[in-house]
């Protein structure tokens, strides 16, 4: 294998689109100029109180009804009890009505959210708060990386833009994986990891750790500072879909369970969706946020591709991902070593590039507690 260049494949095949950020919307009303609001941020499946018979409750859902329609409230009632598990409903209510608060809650809302709807504040209710969970309390070793700092603003600024329907600023993003690039010629990767574990947020801690075991993989491997950079854009963006997951799946202390791994799974797919409209952006790029959980054996999500279809690139960052995931430290458990991550890259077999899992060796054994 030549492993002087890594391509990014520049992929032509076609890809249903299946909506990030999907959002059901339950009215006695027509489309409002407030729904309509909320269409320029979310994928919106309006369904009218009177042919809830003809639907089905989808994961995320948003009554904004008139509350004196009793019958209809009846059966809203009935027909919510049909949600998913872990699916979340908001109802509107009108601004410190205590009446419309006990209403919802009556209902079987999850939470509520005030009129006038804002994109932003259901986002967050959906979701989560992604800025909050980027800050909060940071060390001393954290906060004192300039780099690190940047990069974490520009994870922040991407989770909260996408998790609402903005486009990000591909510029910024681009600026900041540069750096990263240079932070890692200049520091090393261990440097770098060492510094980023001691983030509380696993989720923002996955995505730089993975963004910089790509970068020094990509080293290793002899890539061109060009294709050093479209790495680390890669690794920032990779798992720009779970903007779309609920903060309290993906920050989990513990085993998720299947229905909540069900929704976790939806990442790629959202994060392929919310990028495939942006101008500049690399076809290569959007196949690897689509593409970084399947396995050379069709084992793999959301398509469960053969290994024919699998780019150098995907196949690069899949390593990097299980890796990074290896050896982050989460709230219940230790990281693995870089030894023990390896052996399980390797273990994997068949699901893996072995001849890249081979090439990554020197990438662990470089860190100073492989053993």
């Amino acid at each position: 294998m030549d492993t002087a260049e890594i391509v990014f494949a520049e992929s032509a095949r076609s890809v249903a689109p299946q909506p990030a950020g999907k959002l059901q919307i339950v009215s006695n009303a027509e489309h409002t100029s407030a729904l309509s609001r909320l269409a320029r941020s979310f994928q919106i499946d309006f369904v009218k109180l009177a042919d809830l018979g003809t639907a089905v409750p989808q994961l995320y859902i948003l009554c904004d009804i008139d509350y004196k329609d009793r019958d209809g409230l009846i059966e809203l009632k009935k027909w919510l009890r049909g949600k998913p598990k872990f699916g979340k409903i908001l109802v509107a209510i009108d601004k410190e009505s205590r009446f419309h608060e006990i209403q919802a809650l009556a209902l079987g809302a999850t939470d509520t959210v005030e009129r006038p709807l804002y994109a932003s504040v259901v986002a967050r209710k959906l979701w989560g708060d992604f800025a909050t969970l980027a800050t909060g309390k940071l060390s001393d070793k954290f906060s004192k990386s300039p780099v690190i700092m940047a990069s974490l603003a520009t994870l922040r600024n991407i989770m909260m833009c996408t998790s609402h329907g903005e486009a990000i600023d591909l510029a910024a993003v681009n600026s900041s994986s540069a750096a990263i690039v240079t932070q890692i010629e200049e520091k090393g990767l261990t440097a770098w990891i060492d510094i980023v574990r001691e983030h509380h947020s696993q989720t923002y801690q996955h995505s730089l750790i993975v963004t910089a075991v790509a970068v020094g993989f990509g080293r290793a491997l002899g890539a061109s500072e060009t294709d050093l950079l479209r790495l680390s854009l890669a690794g920032m963006l990779h798992d720009i879909g779970k903007s779309v997951v609920p903060i309290s799946i993906l920050e989990k202390p513990g085993r998720l369970e299947d229905a909540e791994m069900e929704i976790l799974r939806r990442h790629p797919r959202a994060g392929y969706d919310s990028l495939r409209h942006t101008p500049g952006i690399d076809p290569g790029i959007l196949d690897l946020v689509l593409s970084h959980h399947e396995y050379l054996d069709g084992s793999g999500y959301p398509e469960g591709l053969g290994a024919n279809r699998i780019s150098d690139v995907v196949r690069l960052m899949t390593i990097a991902d299980i890796f990074g995931a290896l050896i982050e430290r989460r709230a219940y458990k230790p990281p693995y070593v870089p030894k023990a991550a390896y052996d399980v890259l390797v273990d994997m077999g068949p699901k893996l590039d072995q001849d890249m899992v081979r090439e990554f060796r020197a990438v662990a054994a470089a860190m100073p507690d492989y053993a």
